[in-house]
Formats: C-alpha cells, structure tokens, sequence
C-alpha cells in the first residue's frame, strides 16, 4: 500500500498592500487630463470612487474625461447611476444627450441650470439643430462677446439659417471684424451671400477661404489630408456655387472627385452625393441611386440616414435627401419602395410640406389624382400659414387630370397672389376652358380693381386691362370691351389700344369711330395713294394662261441653266482592284431578278413513268378530254411568258456598269 502524500504546507498569505492615498491618485488623475490620456485618468477616477464613493470631484473628473474620450453613452450611465449627483451634472447630462441627438431631452435638462455662458452657448446650439433660429439668435444677441470664443462664426450660421442672411452685414459691422479674419468666417458669410443670390462674389469670397485656411493649416503642421478633410465644406460649397451659376460640367466634375477621392467629413460627402442626385435629374437613375445608399445605415432594411449623418446634418438637408430619394425611386417605377419611405417622413419632419407633396406625387403615379387633391387639401385646412404651396401643388395636379374647375378653385384661395398677372391669366384660362365665361370675366374685373387702388411702382392695371378688353371683345362683349379700351386711350394714349378702341367701336358706332380714326397718325409713304381709286378697282387683273405658262417656262429654263452651272462633276468611284481599262467580261444582267425569274432557269423535272401505268397490269387506258391538263399547259405557257417579259424589262432598264459596280460594292 503506497504511503499517502504529504501536505505541502500553506503558503504564506501575502500580506495586502494598502491603497495609495488619495492626494496621490488625485495628483496621477489630475496628470493624466493634463496630458489627454482620458482613459488613464477613467481608471484612476475609479480608484478613487472604490476607496470614496459619491467624491464629487472624482466623478466629476471622470465624467468629464469619458466625454472627452467619446464615450458618450458610458458618461451618460455614469451620471444616471450617481445616487447623489453634484448640481451641475445637469449640464453633462444636457451634452451628451445633445451628442445623442435627443435634443428635447436635452433642452430639458438646461432648464434648471444657472443662465452661464457655457450654459447659454449649450441652449443655442440646442436651438440651431432643432431648427429654431429665431430663439438661437436670441441668446447669440445676449452672449458676452469678450468670454465665448469666435462668437461671429456662430452668428452668421444662425442668421444663415434663420433666413435673416441681409442682417449679416450689420452683424458683422458690430463686432468689427472682417470676412476675411478666419476661413470659417469667410465660408460663413459666402453662404450668406448665396442666400441673398449674389453667387459671383459668394464664389470669390470661398476661393479666398480655402486659401486662407491652407496657410492656417499648414501653420499647425496639419498633413495634406487632415487639411483637405478640414477644407471639404468649401470644396462642396464651391461646387454648389458653380452649379448655380450654371456650370454644370465643373459641378459636376467637382461632385464626382469629392466622392471618389472621399477625403471629406460625412457630411461633406452627404452633401455632394444630395447634390449631385439633384444636378443629374432624372438621368441615370441607378447609379444616382447607388451613390444615395452610401448614406444610409447599414443594418437598416428600408432607406434610413446613417446616425452620425443624422446628427450632423440640418433638418433641411435631411428632408432634401430623403425628397431626391423618393423622386429617384418613382423615375425607377419603385412605388413601393417610394411609399413606404413617404409614411415615415411625416414623423422626422412633422412641421414640413414636403411629405405630403411627396404623397401626392406618390398617388399621382398610381393614377389616384382625386386621392391627391384629397390629401393637399385636407393638410391646407390644418395649416393655413402652409397653405399657398399646398393649393398651388393642388391646382396643378387638378389641372393636369382635367378637373378644371377644382384648379381654379384651388388658385383662388390663395389670396397673396390672386391679382398677379400669371395668376390672373391662368384662373382666366382654366375657367374659359371649363366654360366658365361669366366667372373669367368677373377674375379680371376683380384684378382691375384691386391693381386701380394698388399703390405700386410696377403697377400692372395697363397689362390687365389691355387683355381683358380683348377677352371680352372676343366673346362678343363689345360694350365693355370699348370702355375698357376707351379709358385706356384717355389715360396712357396708347396707340395699340386706340386701334383697338376704333376695331371695337366700327362694330356698334360708325361715326364714333371715324372720330377716334381720326386720331391715328397717318403712315409713312401713303400720302401719293388714292384709296378711293383702290376702292373702286375689282382687284388683281386676269393674267392668260398662255403667257402665264411662257413667263413659268422661261423662268424654269433659268432656274435649270443655273442648276446647270452649279451642279460639279465627280469623278467615278470604282470597286477596290478593278481595272477600268481592262474590265473583263461583262456582269451577268439577270443578277438581280430572283433565280425563279431569269432565263437560264429550268426547274426539275418529274418522273414521267409513274404516270404511265395506271389501274391493272394488262389494262387498257383510254384518252379522254382533261381540260385541267390544258389549262396546265396555258399556266405554264403563262409562266414561261411572264419570265421572258421580266427578262425583256430587265434588259431596257439595265444599269450602267458604272452604277451597277456601284451596287455590288
């Protein structure tokens, strides 16, 4: 029996080392920030939370370097988990809810914060992404100048999208800088002269900020491509630029480097391929198409931006590419796909016209134009301040399913253009084409009056006037159309309405409008002219036809010497390797006729021995008459004839060699 093994004897427990102090580890974690090692200091923060829970600087500290670090999300947990978490963690919570793009959530936790500087410049960029410019400005305008850091720059984007891009100029002026003090400042304030359509000097003033910020790079010791990925914004805005001003081969050109090289930021890029789908329209739509899906996130099934797309471009531009891509899908005959893309977009833009624009291109496709009359004007009764591009996309598809009357209606109660000239002129062709000749006539009725009492520079009552006095002269209202044009005479003196005064009136008053002829300048060159004689002449005199036919046949005789003249004489083309000296033997003139047709045919003949023997070995056969047989005879004879004639035709139009050379080449 083996002896049972020893015990090995314990070893000796290794007595714990006892934790640095705290002031060391504060002293390491505070080392760490100094030198941006955010996950070093992560760690040393939570060495500190073990010996000391709930140390609010500790936390603090750590929050603040998982920040810096990117690690939204786990800042975001940390702040939740704290029991007791310090005052100001509130502005935390706000950022990183901002960086999660839950912008609601965050300007709800701004609310109990301390209006501080940090705090204000928080709310504003809140503000800007949700699209609330008017209250971004706000606390731009109430900002200390002297404590937020390139405070124009901001400025001038938030009055950009404000749509107040006229104030920038005074803006500017307040806080005395120049366009030119930063590159971010110039391609902010060429993006204000876009908006105000000055494209020329918008383009010189992105030239000078892509200069400016390569100098300001290369000063840093930035690389090439960290410079050109800095630079992106302006690249793309000089591509727009180009395209507006109608350069659509350099647009172009600059979209498609963009995107190929892709050294650009994401929105940069997302900006180009929007852009570039926009500039080729309807053309090549697959390819617009594949380039659209490199913006959308990966795991998604249906069409959905990307996350960090979604955060980083505006609600504009995100509405704009979600737009191009169902267009693009109805060019392509994908109305599933375009519709199901439509019925989500009224929950990412709940303010906006376009998903129901959108909608009724949609039913407009499946030929369900009643359905989107429908939607446009239900969506115009909910939202009247919306309601003019509503009912002018109404009238339009109504006008364009014949339902006339439901167009007119719809350009009718849209009261901010009602009296304009192409307003006035498209209510009056719709209802003329529906019939509605009373309710044209009131339309125009309705614009003199409104354009009599209108105190404009570029008053437009002439212009109305003239056209509906020849509206109503065309449908027989001679009595209102000679006053209309009678107060036209009196008050312009126009010579196009006091002929058309004097038109009018020749038809109920001769003697009232010799008097008005009488006003009419005589013209040039008819003062040696007897009108009376002219009157009095039965018109043009009969001209023989005999002399007629000699003046036609010399000068057809002149016309052909003149051809004659002109006509150049060509030298004769010859197939390849033929010799016109030795030509040969000549071509066979029946080439051309099909074998059956030429006389050097002979079909195939039949075995007469069959036909011999007929009935019974040893029987005798009679002849009979078989007048089938002589009309086979005739048909062959008929056949053979109707070769020889081919023939004979072909022999009298027989082409030249030269000609027919030609032919067989």
């Amino acid at each position: 029996m083996a002896p049972k093994p020893k015990d090995k004897p314990k070893a000796a427990s290794l007595p714990q080392q006892p934790p640095p102090p705290i002031e060391d580890l504060f002293t390491t974690l505070n080392r760490h920030i100094q030198r941006s090692e955010f996950e070093h200091a992560v760690k040393v923060a939570d060495q500190i939370l073990s010996i000391s829970p709930g140390d609010e600087d500790a936390l603090r500290c750590k929050v603040v370097a998982l920040i810096k670090a990117d690690s939204i999300d786990d800042a975001l947990s940390t702040i939740q988990a704290s029991q007791r978490p310090p005052a100001d963690f509130n502005f935390f919570k706000a950022y990183c809810l901002y960086r999660q793009n839950k912008l609601d959530e965050a300007l709800e936790s701004l609310k109990s914060q301390e209006k501080r500087s940090a705090t204000m410049l928080l709310e504003s960029q809140i503000l800007y992404r949700l699209g609330k410019m008017d209250a971004c400005m706000d606390i731009y305008q109430k900002l200390p100048k002297s404590e937020i850091e390139s405070l124009e720059i901001n400025s001038v984007a938030g009055l950009i999208m404000a749509e107040r891009a006229y104030e920038v100029q005074g803006m500017m002026e307040s806080f005395r800088v120049k366009a030119t003090s930063s590159f971010e400042l110039a391609y902010n304030v060429a993006c204000s002269l876009i908006e105000r359509k000055n494209y020329t000097d918008a383009e010189q003033l992105l030239l000078s900020a892509r200069r400016i910020g390569q100098e300001t790079l290369m000063e840093d010791n930035l690389p090439d491509d960290e410079i050109e990925l800095e630079l992106s914004p302006i690249a793309v805005q000089l591509a727009y630029v180009q395209q507006l001003l109608g350069r659509t081969k350099d647009a172009t050109e600059a979209y498609m480097d963009i995107i190929k090289r892709d050294l650009a930021d994401e929105s940069s890029i997302a900006v180009a391929v929007n852009n570039l789908v926009a500039l080729r329209g309807p053309k090549e739509v697959s390819d617009s198409l594949r380039k659209l899906d490199r913006l959308k996130e990966k795991d998604a099934n249906s069409f959905q931006l990307a996350h960090g797309l979604d955060a980083k471009l505006s609600a504009k531009q995100r509405e704009s590419i979600y737009a191009n891509r169902v267009l693009l899908l109805l060019h392509a005959n994908r109305i599933d796909q375009a519709r199901e893309i439509v019925y989500a977009l009224p929950d990412m833009f709940p303010d906006s016209v376009m998903p129901v624009l959108l909608q009724a291109a949609v039913l407009m496709r499946e030929n369900k134009a009643g359905k989107a009359e429908e939607v446009l004007a239900q969506f115009a009764d909910k939202s009247p301040e919306k309601s003019t591009v509503l009912y002018l996309a109404r009238a339009q598809v109504a006008a364009a399913a014949g339902h006339l009357h439901i167009a007119a209606d719809s350009l009718a109660k849209i009261s901010d253009i009602q009296h304009r000239p192409g307003t006035v002129a498209t209510l009056v062709s719709l209802k003329e084409r529906a019939g509605d000749i009373d309710g044209a006539a009131a339309v125009l009725d309705s614009a003199i009056k409104w354009w009599s009492n209108a105190m404009t520079e570029d008053n437009k009552l002439n212009v109305i006037m003239q056209e509906a006095a020849s509206f109503k002269l065309r449908h027989g209202r001679e009595g209102d159309a000679a006053r209309l044009y009678e107060e036209l005479v009196k008050s312009q003196g126009s010579v196009e309405a006091l002929v058309g005064l004097v038109t009018t009136v020749a038809r109920v008053d001769v003697d009232k409008a010799e008097l008005y002829e009488k006003q009419l300048k005589p013209l040039p060159g008819l003062k040696g002219i007897d009108v009376d004689s002219l009157e009095r002449t039965s018109g043009v005199k009969h001209v023989e036809a005999s002399s007629y036919v000699g003046v036609t046949e010399t000068y057809e005789e002149g016309k052909n010497k003149t051809k004659a003249k002109k006509k150049r004489k060509r030298r004769p083309r010859y197939p390849k390797g033929f010799d016109p000296a030795n030509p040969g033997p000549s071509p066979d003139p029946e080439r051309w006729l099909p074998r059956r047709e030429r006389s050097s045919y002979r079909p195939k003949r039949k075995d007469k021995r069959a036909a011999q023997v007929r009935g019974s070995q040893g029987a005798v056969v009679r002849e009979k008459h078989d007048p089938g047989a002589t009309s086979n005879k005739a048909n062959q004879v008929g056949v053979a004839t109707k070769g020889v004639m081919q023939n004979a035709v072909a022999e009298q139009t027989k082409p030249s060699s030269k000609s027919r050379k030609k032919s067989r080449n």
